[in-house]
């Protein structure tokens, strides 16, 4: 697991859980028998830290120094008029925290306050300080009851030696910028979408990018079929000059992976349109609310939507979509490599069945897996 937050610099997190969490999912992905309980080992052993890169987003905990100057999901002007609108909220908040160890806003009364939610409602005045306090460098996640985070002071949580480590804010920014290239692996000078939110403003990440490759640690590539210079990290380079064989196992790709940010690149690359249609009303979906991407080798070939039901212990698949022209049955390795899958999923889903939907009659039967 931390070989592959090394690898890919950060993993983010949400707290959609309905086929698995994101970051779960991206681990599931790339770790054999991956179990969600294994990233709570991490926090218990301080190795994995949850801060701002691009989302909300876990990091090893050695490179908190290069994410210390942090803006948060709202920006600093938000967190900071959180904490002074709501002096007397924080200051309590704090004490308590301070004389009691790790808290969650459910230990605090409700308080009102000024600063407002992501759809204008009045937000809980305790939240609002919380979420700004680790903003700000003064407390840090101490762990999850499932999406409930509990907050500690921050030299209770990562080493007296890491937490006087100053880095030099522009080192953090080019830090940052290079984790987002490292994360997806063939970004261009411009990203996608919102690749690299919350790292300056655009000529000043021109002119971290510029310093990256004249040091070389990025370097421009020219890749056949796709437009225009990407910048691949210099020590994966040989990754494009001699590719290893792809593999002939099938992998679930989570919503927010990073594989996935680059639209653009997925459908000149892979011809695979991806859209992540979970703020969508159902009218207007063409696929569905949680969807997985089924990626066969280096190939994208379809998508999956599975709902896990912890109470019945089940995985029910809702609906499978297939990319024109694959024939799951024709192809080569798929067949047994989609049930590998499945059963895989069913052991992280800590489940012993799937139930298909009624028009997946011809699924069920080529994909019969048991745990």
């Amino acid at each position: 697991m931390l070989e592959v937050l090394h690898r890919l610099g950060s993993i983010q997190f949400d707290p959609i859980a309905v086929a698995g969490r994101n970051h779960d999912l991206v681990l599931h992905a790339r770790v054999a028998d991956y179990e969600p309980a294994w990233c709570n080992l991490l926090y218990e052993g301080r190795e994995i830290f949850e801060t701002t890169n691009k989302a909300l987003s876990f990091i090893p905990a050695s490179e908190f120094p290069w994410f210390r100057s942090n803006s948060g999901r709202k920006g600093s002007r938000f967190h900071a008029a959180a904490l002074a609108e709501n002096a007397a909220v924080a200051e309590g908040v704090l004490e308590r925290i301070r004389a009691d160890g790790p808290l969650s806003s459910t230990d605090f009364e409700r308080q009102s306050g000024r600063t407002q939610d992501w759809f204008g409602m009045p937000e809980n005045a305790v939240r609002s300080v919380l979420e700004a306090y680790t903003v700000t460098g003064v407390i840090g996640l101490a762990r999850r009851d499932g999406n409930l985070r509990y907050y500690d002071l921050l030299e209770r949580l990562l080493p007296a030696a890491l937490l006087e480590r100053e880095v030099p804010e522009r080192e953090q920014l080019r830090h940052k910028l290079l984790s987002r290239y490292r994360a997806h692996g063939l970004l261009g000078p411009g990203g996608a979408g919102g690749t690299f939110a919350r790292i300056a403003n655009p000529p000043e990440r021109n002119e971290l990018r510029k310093e990256l490759i004249e040091g070389g640690a990025l370097v421009p590539v020219e890749v056949e079929g796709v437009r225009g210079k990407r910048l691949v990290l210099a020590e994966e380079l040989a990754l494009l000059q001699a590719p290893a064989e792809p593999t002939s196992s099938v992998a679930f790709i989570a919503p927010f992976d990073s594989l996935l940010w680059d639209t653009a690149l997925l459908a000149s690359l892979f011809d695979f349109e991806y859209v992540w249609e979970g703020f969508f009303p159902a009218a207007k979906r063409r696929w569905g609310y949680y969807v997985l991407p089924i990626l066969f080798g280096d190939l994208l070939v379809g998508r999956i939507e599975p709902r896990i039901d912890g109470d019945r212990a089940s995985v029910q698949v809702l609906d499978v979509w297939w990319e024109e022209g694959f024939a799951p049955r024709r192809t080569d390795g798929f067949v047994d490599a989609m049930r590998d899958a499945l059963r895989a999923y069913l052991r992280f889903a800590n489940a012993d069945r799937l139930e298909w939907a009624e028009h997946l009659a011809t699924e069920k039967r080529l994909f019969l897996a048991r745990p």
